[in-house]
């Protein structure tokens, strides 16, 4: 089996360094602090459990290690314990979730977790009556063509990818279009990324978007939803921000791009563009 290099994030938990990306699965500062806060709290899991709501569905992109998932059971369950979950979640690498599962990185999580989710991770599903949990292996873009065409929609949406410069073909607003479809009116889309170019496409996709609170670094993550009314105001220098060549967005047409292809379009049309450099906008709003 494939083996995965283990760090220590700063909350203890800990998290896989890809060496294809270069780039962990997590936020140095603490993974399970990260998946807690950006991901399970941002999207109001746990307030919407306590609505005498019986079923909550997630759709959790970029499953990686779980831990998502895991934050995301662990605050519905607190809040409402007979409330059923289903959850389907996407992922290109099946060993990843498997190597978490079998290095108990799940354990600091409370009963049942764990065991769903190594079955999960085993067996692509678990089914108990209170979670209903599939796990599809494949190219999240195809997956998310499949799914956007069901009508199946979640009340939280987990996007997980790797940074946009190392994997911008799930941060396009064709992908992100898709993503936006499979969103509840009243559902909250949670990432830990706050770039321009993210949130240009996420806009573009029908959604409003807002910062989510910093967790162990200075940017915020985004929350965004279909419902405007659910979110805090950008500030205006943020609001700004999505003015400059740094909010061209990322495009996959095709959703079949490769990664090189995508970056070297993006570029291309920065370059030509007459909007604000990123620069210039950090001397107006952050003058040294």
């Amino acid at each position: 089996m494939q083996t995965f290099e283990l760090q220590t994030t700063g909350d203890g938990s800990f998290t896989f360094f890809s060496a294809e990306f270069d780039q962990t699965y997590h936020s140095s500062s603490g993974a399970k602090q990260e998946a807690v806060f950006k991901y399970a709290l941002a999207t109001n899991l746990a307030e919407k459990a306590q609505e005498s709501r019986d079923r909550l569905r997630i759709l959790d992109i970029c499953y990686g290690l779980g831990y998502n998932s895991a934050a995301a059971l662990a605050a519905i369950w607190q809040s409402n314990p007979v409330c059923s979950v289903e959850i389907l979640a996407l992922e290109i690498d099946p060993l990843v979730p498997i190597a978490a599962t079998t290095q108990s990185l799940l354990a600091d999580w409370p009963e049942p977790i764990p065991q769903l989710l190594a079955e999960l991770a085993r067996h692509h599903h678990c089914h108990r009556p209170a979670i209903a949990a599939s796990l599809r292996i494949g190219d999240a873009r195809q997956e998310i063509k499949s799914l956007a065409t069901t009508g199946w929609q979640a009340d939280a949406i987990f996007l997980d990818p790797f940074s946009p410069t190392a994997c911008p073909q799930l941060w396009t607003v064709e992908f992100l279009g898709l993503v936006a479809r499979c969103c509840q009116p009243d559902g909250m889309l949670a990432t830990y990324s706050c770039a321009a170019a993210v949130r240009s496409a996420l806009i573009a996709a029908g959604l409003a978007v807002a910062d989510s609170p910093p967790i162990g670094r200075k940017a915020p993550g985004t929350i965004a939803s279909p419902c405007a009314a659910l979110l805090p105001p950008l500030s205006l220098a943020a609001q700004e921000h999505l003015q400059t060549r740094a909010a061209i967005p990322y495009r996959d047409p095709t959703l079949q791009d490769t990664a090189a292809h995508i970056l070297a379009d993006r570029h291309l049309e920065q370059q030509e563009c007459a909007l604000e450099s990123t620069s210039q906008w950090k001397k107006r709003w952050y003058p040294t």
